[in-house]
C-alpha cells in the first residue's frame, strides 16, 4: 500500500486531482469532508468552534453557518490559525483512524490524504510522498469565485492567507502542474501513479 498526500492552495485542484485517483481505484482520506462531519451538531469541534467565534457564526437551526465563519478568518490571520488549531486537534486523529482502518482491511492499493494544510504531525508523517498540486493564478482565482460566490477581492485575499506556492514546494517530492484540461490532468496522474517505487 502507499500512501500519498495530497495538498495545494485553493483552487489548485487538488480536489480534482484527488478524484481523479478516486475513479482509479485510490481510497481517499478527505481532510474537508472530515472537518465538515466534526462541526455538525454534536460534532466534536462544533462546541470549541461556537466557543471561539460566537453564535453570530450559527445558521438558525443551529448549525455553523461556513460562509459566516469564512468571513471571519479570512480577514484576521490570528483567527484563522485559531480555528486551524481548534479543527486539527480532532481532524488529525480521524485521519489517522480512517487510515489505520484502510491497513487493517488489507487494500493494497494508493491510498490519498487529500488536505489543504500540510502539517508535520498527521500528514507528512503518515504520508509516503507529498503530491503538490499548483495551478496559473488566474485560473485559481476563477475557480474560487466559481465555488464559493464571492468577489475577486475575497478570492485574492483567501489566497494571500494561505501558504505560498513556494512553500507548497519546499515540502513536495512531486509537483503537478494542473494549467491545463482535466483530461491532462489525469493523463499526469496515472502516469505517476503507474511509475511509482514498490518500496
Amino acid at each position: 500500500m502507499k500512501v500519498i498526500g495530497i495538498t495545494g492552495g485553493i483552487g489548485s485542484g487538488k480536489s480534482t486531482a484527488a478524484s481523479i485517483m478516486a475513479r482509479h481505484g485510490a481510497k481517499i482520506i478527505d481532510a474537508d469532508i472530515i472537518s465538515r462531519r466534526l462541526m455538525r451538531k454534536n460534532g466534536k469541534t462544533y462546541t470549541d468552534v461556537v466557543k471561539e467565534f460566537g453564535t453570530q457564526i450559527l445558521c438558525e437551526n443551529g448549525d455553523i453557518n461556513r460562509k459566516a465563519l469564512a468571513a471571519i478568518v479570512f480577514k484576521d490571520r490570528e483567527r484563522l490559525q485559531k480555528l486551524t488549531d481548534i479543527t486539527h486537534r480532532h481532524i488529525l486523529p480521524a485521519m489517522l483512524r480512517a487510515l489505520v482502518k484502510i491497513k487493517k482491511s488489507g487494500f493494497e492499493g494508493i491510498v490519498v490524504i487529500d488536505a489543504p494544510i500540510p502539517v508535520k504531525q498527521g500528514f507528512l508523517d503518515l504520508v509516503d510522498e507529498v503530491w503538490v498540486v499548483t495551478a496559473p493564478v488566474e485560473a485559481r482565482i476563477s475557480r474560487i469565485i466559481k465555488r464559493g460566490g464571492i468577489s475577486e477581492e475575497e478570492a485574492r485575499r483567501r489566497m494571500s492567507m494561505q501558504m505560498s506556492e513556494d512553500e507548497y514546494k519546499d515540502i513536495a517530492d512531486r509537483v503537478i502542474a494542473n494549467d491545463g484540461s482535466e483530461d491532462e490532468l489525469e493523463k499526469i496522474l496515472i502516469h505517476i501513479s503507474n511509475n511509482l517505487p514498490t518500496k
